[in-house]
């Protein structure tokens, strides 16, 4: 049996040192195949390992301004080599086959879509990353075709390498990414702009010394198990991601330290006014003298994020953007003291506990959860994040609900709040008509 003869000729390279379409001379016509599996890591996760393996610093997902500094410019190398691969080989027209993390694949479908890359077709197979690699995360082939324009609609997933049976389809609908086509047309009705902000929890990056516990007979200890005597005015009700999704369970046994009341605001009149928080800072100043992020560069000392007016709001809706399953609380004050919640949490600032607990009804009705579980990914790091949040209407779903079990659940939410004021209206009814029929099509914003 006679073989064709094959030149195969191999190059060894930085794939981030070389540009795909000028460094390499691609001898024959045809369609290009393209095969690997590159490596499942962030490139900050590649900071941590203090390797010099990674491409140079890029915004590639164009976050801007504190986005950007705050995480949201972090990136699988894996999307970085997705996307450099599409760029420098689109006259080639390729076909590319990557093992990926799930995630990654979503991240560059949707990245391709805004950027209006020349995808035309895309299919996902879903891989058992446990059994081949030991490792505990989704992953998949993505195999997509480069052409001559963006004309990409469906992305059939399936179950495995070997399978021709659908799990689902996945896609883009008015400019929307969806898990599944057919499931979402059941919802769609419930898309659009979410009536008040959703925002993120505090950000300190210090958790050893901000992040305090109740030990015995009230004392405060750090997570170091220091006792912690410092004027209490700075001292929060905490709530982290796992405490709220088990809430109330073992609910405000957390505290935080909070040093000041908007981002940039200077923080050196503690010194004066809270001189025994001032010491325990600055006796732990190694620890914020550590923190790599940006956002704490010519800021002043001991500086946070995600703190404004609406941390101190006196009523919140709040979730846990870690968990798999969507859960909403109405929350009140603790002890007189707003609830404050880290950063996986997000949370709407509200003006009173009623408002609080029909919109934490509404949005724990069927209705949202099928919504949420049409444009959200179990697998993501968070699930419910503040993009997501931002696309349920609120008045869809009311006008979808049961009005009087909808009053039932908001009383539910109101018995279970914390620090509910005495002064309940004596009419829900009055309520939901000034909700809904004024406050929603004004989108009033606390903060």
């Amino acid at each position: 049996m006679n073989t064709p003869n094959i030149t195969v000729k191999l190059r060894q390279a930085n794939l981030f040192d070389i540009n795909l379409h000028t460094d390499l001379a691609w001898e024959r016509q045809g369609r290009l195949l393209v095969i690997g599996n590159p490596p499942w890591v962030t490139n900050s996760g590649l900071g941590v390992l203090d390797s010099s393996n990674h491409p140079q610093r890029w915004n590639i997902k164009g976050a801007s301004g504190m986005d950007a500094m705050t995480g949201a410019s972090n990136f699988d190398l894996a999307e970085f080599i997705w996307i450099k691969l599409i760029h420098e080989l689109k006259d080639e027209q390729p076909t590319i086959a990557l093992l990926c993390k799930t995630s990654v694949a979503r991240n560059v479908l949707k990245f391709a879509a805004k950027k209006n890359l020349p995808l035309t077709a895309a299919g996902v197979w879903k891989i058992d990353s446990k059994k081949w690699f030991n490792a505990a995360v989704d992953a998949c082939l993505l195999v997509i075709e480069v052409g001559a324009k963006w004309s990409l609609t469906q992305i059939p997933v399936y179950a495995d390498l070997t399978s021709d049976s659908l799990v689902s389809v996945m896609g883009f609908q008015d400019g929307n990414f969806v898990v599944d086509l057919a499931g979402y047309q059941a919802v769609a009705k419930f898309e659009g702009l979410f009536q008040y902000e959703w925002r993120q929890g505090v950000k300190h990056d210090a958790a050893s010394v901000m992040e305090l516990v109740y030990g015995e007979n009230g004392f405060l200890l750090n997570k170091n198990g220091e006792s912690v005597d410092i004027e209490k005015d700075h001292v929060y009700p905490l709530l982290k991601g796992s405490d709220l999704y088990k809430y109330p369970a073992n609910a405000f046994s957390k505290a935080v330290i909070v040093t000041h009341s908007y981002i940039g605001q200077d923080t050196r009149p503690i010194q004066r006014l809270a001189p025994k928080l001032w010491a325990y800072l600055c006796e732990h100043h190694e620890v914020f003298d550590r923190r790599k992020s940006s956002i704490y560069v010519g800021k002043p000392p001991f500086s946070m994020f995600g703190i404004g007016d609406y941390t101190f709001a006196p009523s919140k809706v709040a979730i846990s953007g870690l968990h798999k399953s969507p859960r909403f609380i109405a929350l009140g004050l603790e002890a007189g003291r707003p609830v404050v919640f880290d950063d996986t949490c997000y949370f709407i600032a509200l003006h009173s506990a009623p408002e609080a607990c029909l919109i934490a009804a509404l949005l724990n009705t069927e209705h949202a959860r099928k919504f949420l579980e049409m444009v959200s990914f179990t697998d993501a790091k968070r699930p419910f994040s503040k993009r997501v949040l931002q696309r349920i209407n609120l008045q869809a779903l009311f006008a979808a609900c049961d009005k009087n079990q909808l009053l039932t659940d908001a009383q539910t939410h109101y018995n279970g709040m914390s620090g509910k004021p005495l002064d309940l209206l004596a009419s829900w009814h009055d309520e939901i008509d000034r909700l809904f029929g004024t406050v929603l099509e004004q989108k009033r914003l606390l903060g």
